[in-house]
């Protein structure tokens, strides 16, 4: 097994399963927790977000096969995506292939949104252009039954994220929310919510 990442909360390898090329995500112990609080934690947190990653996709959303949920260890086992995060493809993309990944990009989020489930760390980071798809990966801070405040804060989060890594081809953002506009029978409502969350931390 080759740990690829560390993070706060879990550490992400490449594995075989089965004859397969697969993404392990093992959210490790944490010691400050009771051992029992600490491992109904981690398992939760685990099923919740197979849970999430499986009902996107019955949404239209492209993202990784989920293979196996270990609820001892709290470890899931997913199909591994091929290929390159949209944050390094946008960085070099031409105008036109850049174009198409963003409408993809506002298309998938108003899928996810129509369904009233939120990513909750929607950046480019965590989207992998593969075979001209664009899939949606790492949904450990996603949440269902979202109401308008919660997609606000979704796109937010978006816009911060092109601000910080894309600062120079913010139109692409906007061509992102065109789509979600037109994909989304609420989608005005959200991005009149998100203009108003960014206004807060404006002006706090």
């Amino acid at each position: 097994m080759e740990i690829i990442r560390r993070g706060a909360e879990a550490e992400i390898s490449r594995d075989q399963w089965m004859g397969r090329e697969v993404i392990v995500k093992n959210r490790v112990p944490k010691t400050y927790r009771h051992p029992a609080l600490d491992i109904s934690l981690r398992v939760a947190r685990t099923r919740n977000e197979a849970r999430l990653i499986r009902d996107a996709r019955l949404l239209g959303v492209p993202t990784p096969l989920i293979y196996e949920i270990d609820e001892v260890t709290a470890k899931l086992t997913m199909e591994e995506i091929k290929g390159e995060r949209v944050k390094d493809l946008l960085e070099k993309a031409d105008e036109e292939t850049s174009e198409r990944v963003c409408r993809q990009i506002g298309k998938m989020i108003a899928a996810l949104h129509q369904g009233e489930i939120v990513h909750g760390d929607l950046t480019t980071s965590n989207m992998i252009i593969c075979a001209e798809t664009v899939y949606l990966i790492d949904f450990s801070l996603g949440s269902r039954n979202a109401r308008l405040e919660e997609m606000g804060v979704d796109l937010h989060l978006l816009k911060e994220a092109f601000q910080s890594a894309h600062s120079e081809k913010m139109e692409l953002f906007q061509i992102i929310i065109d789509e979600y506009a037109l994909s989304f029978q609420k989608g005005k409502e959200v991005i009149k919510k998100m203009k108003e969350i960014e206004s807060r931390g404006r002006y706090t």
